[in-house]
């Protein structure tokens, strides 16, 4: 892996750290100008955390992969303010030179390093018996954040997870030499390696208090049990899957995030007590201003995504509105989540069709009331520029129009794993009394309802179209599609106006749900196989 792993650290401090990656050999074979090897660096236990801070918090990063799912799923359609930016991933033209592709594959195998020099680092320190708590958290939580882009890496570039013989990705355990050529390995070596990673890190950390805001930005038990729900659903070991879905549900002291109040007592907004039945639900100025508002809200689902609280969210890529880390809002929306604000990608029709239902708090978190509804969209001779559902699930900070944390894992995410296990085990309407609780909390009429799952089949189609709005533009539609869409007897569901040529559908099974190993990869390590079709 020459391309990824040649990096030299070139700047060190106590307040911060930072590894930058440099592909080319004088870099490794001379000394630079303040150079400061690894020995230097970890030389105490507060320096082992600044490492851990700056270093693999501050380069774990899922905004490629929620952007790149979206694109070629079946979430978004091009916006009026698009240059044609990937509209080939779009339209399905996917190679192994797909720079954001390479993006994934650099910025996950960065981290692994970054987590493999952290632990030759702590291997030579010897804490203090005060010191011994802080150490064993900081190996803990690095361990479980590599586990995690093992995780995100699989699922993404092994074209099947359910099966151990099958080819996962490359293995790195340490920090290899500068021109090794590591051979990908299977997904049973991969899975040993995870696992090994998330039963130590679970022994150590615990669940932080529920009602810590900061602790979602950190990792603890309950990010490695939700972890380990995902990792086993994703591999098709449900009785795994609903053991830790079900302990995060029980012992994180979370619970879901209600819809409700939807009212939130602002004068002239909604006099009666409930609001109308009836879509759309009449949005005057002040009403907008109070559930809208970046720095909060009245409606608490709502305060989840602008950040100003915690809610069900388990953990967080904490992103500043000054400060490193992605902007993800600006993959949707070039400037604010308005209609006027150059919206480069539209929310997708048919999904948008999904959560416009009566009650559904989903309607208004997602789609900012600046958005232009075409109501004949279905007969519409001009679909990209009539109908504008201008994505507001990123609304941005205060001062940051575009910056929001990355919600890596929410509390609805383990009801529809462990749903997803007690169907896989013929227990339907158990399945449907889980997806029944997501929907109540989601609709603030008390309208929901969950149908009666009269097969495995029936019952898998309704958990994936409940993943599918609850989750939307969080990274799961693309995974989703590919393990589960054969089973649920459905495709990718895009909409015919969905963009401005003729709309197809990727169908299920398509080489294309599995991700190209990059170009740069292969280029450089000819022992990486390449995955089927590309």
């Amino acid at each position: 892996m020459k391309k990824i792993f040649k990096s030299v650290i070139v700047v060190y401090s106590l307040l911060a750290v930072s590894i930058v990656s440099n592909s080319c050999n004088d870099a490794v074979d001379i000394d630079q100008p303040g150079f400061i090897d690894d020995n230097a660096i970890f030389t105490s236990v507060s320096n082992l955390n600044d490492f851990l801070v700056g270093s693999v918090y501050g380069t774990l990063d899922t905004n490629n992969e929620i952007y790149v799912g979206a694109v070629i799923s079946d979430e978004v359609k091009p916006g009026s303010g698009s240059g044609g930016q990937e509209f080939q991933l779009h339209r399905y033209f996917l190679n192994n030179s797909e720079g954001l592709v390479s993006g994934i594959w650099l910025t996950h195998y960065r981290v692994i390093n970054r987590v493999n020099r952290l632990l030759e680092g702590a291997s030579k320190i010897t804490p203090s018996s005060s010191e011994t708590a802080q150490y064993n958290s900081i190996i803990a939580q690095a361990r479980a954040i590599r586990a995690y882009s093992y995780v995100q890496l699989e699922s993404l570039f092994s074209t099947d997870m359910t099966n151990p013989n099958a080819l996962g990705v490359i293995l790195v355990k340490d920090i290899p030499d500068t021109d090794a050529q590591l051979p990908r390995s299977t997904n049973q070596e991969v899975y040993d390696f995870i696992n090994a990673d998330l039963d130590y890190a679970r022994g150590i950390l615990a669940y932080s208090l529920p009602t810590n805001a900061a602790a979602r930005f950190y990792v603890d038990k309950g990010f490695v049990n939700a972890l380990s729900a995902r990792f086993n659903a994703y591999r098709g070991n449900y009785t795994l899957a609903k053991q830790y879905a079900q302990d995060v549900i029980s012992n994180s002291g979370l619970t879901l995030t209600v819809a409700t109040p939807i009212t939130g007592g602002t004068s002239g907004v909604f006099t009666n007590p409930t609001p109308p039945a009836t879509l759309p639900v009449n949005q005057t100025s002040a009403w907008n201003s109070a559930f809208y508002g970046i720095a909060s809200s009245f409606n608490p689902y709502r305060n989840l995504w602008n950040d100003s609280s915690r809610g069900e969210i388990i953990f967080s890529l904490n992103r500043l509105a000054t400060g490193n880390g992605s902007s993800i809002g600006t993959r949707w929306n070039t400037n604010t989540s308005t209609v006027s604000g150059v919206p480069m990608w539209f929310l997708g029709r048919n999904l948008f069709n999904l959560i416009n239902v009566q009650g559904d708090i989903r309607r208004y978190a997602y789609v900012d009331p600046t958005s232009i509804v075409d109501l004949n969209y279905a007969t519409s001779t001009a679909p990209i520029n009539t109908d504008k559902l201008i994505i507001d699930k990123y609304p941005g900070k205060t001062s940051a129009a575009t910056r929001n944390d990355l919600k890596l894992f929410r509390l609805s995410e383990m009801y529809f794993i462990l749903a997803e296990a007690e169907v896989s085990a013929n227990n339907l309407s158990v399945a449907q009394s889980l997806i029944q609780q997501v929907r109540v909390a989601r609709n603030y009429l008390g309208l929901a309802t969950t149908p009666v799952y009269t097969s495995a089949q029936v019952a898998y189609a309704d958990i994936l179209k409940e993943r599918r709005a609850e989750l939307a533009l969080e990274g799961h539609r693309y995974i989703d599609l590919k393990r589960l869409a054969a089973k649920a007897g459905v495709t990718m569901d895009r909409n015919a106006t969905d963009d401005i040529v003729t709309v197809t559908n990727l169908p299920n099974g398509d080489y294309r749900y599995t991700l190209p190993i990059p170009l740069d990869e292969t280029a450089a390590n000819p022992n990486c196989q390449q995955n089927p079709g590309y």
